[in-house]
């Protein structure tokens, strides 16, 4: 049994005994994911903190610009995020297909959970992704107005973020939220 095989059956003791046997932890799947970013896909919690304590790369990116850091940010794989930013090897600038680090997708997911944790940890605030949008752009454009996009985007202005990026067409964060009918968020946008 290989470690991807051990981490897709979710077999935690068959993992401990290849981590112990020298499995190299770098392998990758035919995807180019290590089993660490195969463990976080799956949020196979104790699985994945057993491959970071090994030493596991938490910056290994597949074929598709995936690492498991920018992918638990991404997914709200709050537990595996904490092993991961707890180890102090994470790339916090590192960007993934679009160009956008893990805060924006955290963002436009809805997770605000994540959104703190990778505030706290010191992720960019106004990074732009390569579509042009920051992580308060895509609150607001791909969120839905409601209340766990209402509390991502006050995470996202108590932490500084700049209201007046505009996105490609010259549009603001504020802007977008007054089209859409967002007034509660319209209104924390408009706050000094």
């Amino acid at each position: 049994m290989t470690l991807h095989e051990a981490v897709e059956a979710d077999d935690a003791a068959a993992v401990a005994r290849l981590i112990e046997a020298g499995a190299p932890l770098e392998a990758r799947d035919g995807d180019g994911r290590t089993a660490l970013l195969v463990a976080t896909r799956r949020d196979a919690v104790a699985i994945a903190r057993r491959l970071i304590d090994a030493g596991a790369d938490v910056n290994a990116k597949d074929a598709i610009a995936d690492t498991p850091f920018l992918y638990a940010g991404a997914e709200g794989r709050n537990a595996i995020l904490r092993a991961i930013l707890a180890t102090g090897r994470a790339d916090l600038a590192d960007t993934n297909r679009y160009g956008g680090t893990a805060l924006i997708p955290a963002a436009h997911h809805g997770h605000p959970e994540t959104v703190r944790m990778l505030l706290a940890a010191g992720v960019d605030v106004d990074h732009v992704n390569d579509l042009g949008w920051t992580a308060l752009l895509e609150a607001v454009i791909l969120g839905d107005g409601g209340p766990v996009y209402r509390e991502i985007v006050g995470l996202l202005v108590d932490a500084g973020a700049d209201r007046a990026i505009a996105d490609r067409d010259g549009v603001t964060p504020l802007e977008h939220a007054r089209r859409r009918g967002y007034e509660a968020i319209a209104a924390r946008l408009s706050q000094p």
